[in-house]
């Protein structure tokens, strides 16, 4: 699903207020138990994919609590947050919002939701890695994960087959070699891999699977890594990438990718699940109708000869530390998110929160890549300063960096762990 994510930050007058109603309850405890009404805040994707959904787990509640009264508001992306932070500092909070995963930290570190009792919902113990760890802050969780959204490869069939490769790559060096002879074939004016510079997402998932990592926890602080063996093995094998098959504009990120790769001038990215089919769309395609059958979907191999760990994006749902309903919030988000929830929004074209359920699709040709692809992921540090790191923009700088040339890797990458290194323990 197509959506801007961002860590919540600059909400500190927001803040002062909740500090001085003290820490919530946990979810799910006696608190709010006989609240009289319940108000959930969802964004338009619900409102317009799966209002069936949203209806059953109202009447699920209702089925327990005859007379309580469920209002639902619904936001865009762009406007969910400014709202959130207005009505956080009043005594009108909603009581259940939903979160982009990446923006849940900013609100955790300040003490803007009420910790929940994981026990309390369905497949807890399941959740996927990367959704439990944008939930849990300072080891207690403060959320629920709601639905996941990969990051797969995706090629034109057409295009491979024009260099006698009939199937998809099932490892790096097949990829590699694929790429190779694409690249031959169509010349320097051509990318062969799409992969903009400044996508972080995807540069993070060569340092993953290279065995290193944005930033470690030791004793306490968080201390960026990049510069670590393993981190520049990743970092400089992407740079590879960029070198030998990006031979665009080596200075944008990944939101128009999708336009870009519709314009026909290249052979395969590697980005959201969502990507491709929005590229074959009649009004991006502009290579003459030729990518709605020629489009395919792979799991993206890694140097390391397993699958590459993917960036998990997706939504989480909170609530909020000065709702008045704390007990029936967790109840609304369990009937929402739970076994039977999860079910619907699998048929809605999501990735199920938990892995009992990812596991299921793997069986189906429709779903097997994404969910293939979803089960080794990574999520950002969850420090108290990242939201800082993200407003700097310091892992698209250190990109660039290299990907231009501007600077050596090991030069970049140094610079970006004294850069995070500055803010990444800071509230």
């Amino acid at each position: 699903m197509k959506r801007k994510l961002t860590v919540a930050i600059g909400i500190a007058g927001m803040m002062v207020s909740i500090a001085a109603c003290g820490g919530g309850k946990s979810g799910g405890s006696s608190t709010g138990a006989d609240a009289k009404e319940l108000t959930v805040w969802l964004t338009v994707d619900a409102q317009n994919n799966w209002p069936a959904l949203v209806k059953a787990a109202d009447d699920a509640v209702l089925k327990k609590h005859p007379g309580l009264k469920i209002n639902h508001e619904y936001y865009g992306w762009p406007d969910k947050n400014t709202k959130l932070d207005a009505v956080l500092a009043t005594d009108k909070a909603p009581d259940v919002v939903e979160m982009g995963n990446t923006e849940m930290l900013g609100y955790m570190v300040k003490g803007a939701f009420a910790p929940v009792d994981t026990a309390k919902f369905d497949n807890s113990a399941q959740w996927l890695d990367g959704l439990k760890s944008s939930v849990t802050y300072d080891g207690k969780a403060y959320g629920v994960p709601y639905y996941a959204g990969g990051r797969v490869a995706n090629w034109r069939k057409d295009i491979a087959a024009s260099v006698g490769v009939k199937t998809p790559p099932k490892t790096y060096q097949e990829l590699t070699a694929d790429l190779d002879k694409i690249q031959k074939k169509e010349g320097s004016g051509f990318s062969a891999w799409y992969q903009p510079t400044r996508d972080w997402y995807a540069a993070m998932s060569f340092v993953y699977d290279a065995g290193g990592s944005i930033a470690k926890q030791e004793g306490g602080q968080w201390k960026a890594s990049l510069s670590s063996p393993e981190s520049l093995k990743g970092l400089s094998e992407f740079k590879t990438v960029i070198d030998k098959y990006m031979h665009g504009d080596k200075t944008k990120d990944e939101s128009d990718r999708y336009i870009v790769y519709g314009q026909g001038k290249s052979a395969m990215i590697f980005g959201a699940a969502w990507e491709g089919a929005a590229a074959a769309d009649p009004k991006a395609d502009k290579t003459g109708g030729k990518l709605k059958t020629s489009l395919e979907n792979f799991v993206m191999p890694g140097p390391s000869g397993k699958n590459m760990p993917v960036f998990l994006g997706g939504s989480d749902l909170a609530i909020p530390v000065k709702s008045k309903a704390q007990a029936l919030a967790a109840e609304w988000i369990n009937a929402f998110t739970g076994s039977q929830g999860q079910k619907g929004l699998i048929a809605k074209g999501n990735l199920p929160n938990n892995k009992t359920d990812l596991a299921t699709l793997k069986n189906d040709p429709a779903t097997a890549v994404p969910a293939t692809a979803a089960e080794s992921n990574w999520f950002v540090p969850m420090a108290p300063g990242w939201g800082q790191v993200e407003k700097a923009q310091v892992l698209q700088t250190m990109l660039q960096d290299i990907g231009t040339g501007k600077k050596s890797v090991e030069a970049a990458a140094k610079d970006a762990d004294a850069a995070i290194d500055k803010v990444i323990n800071t509230k």
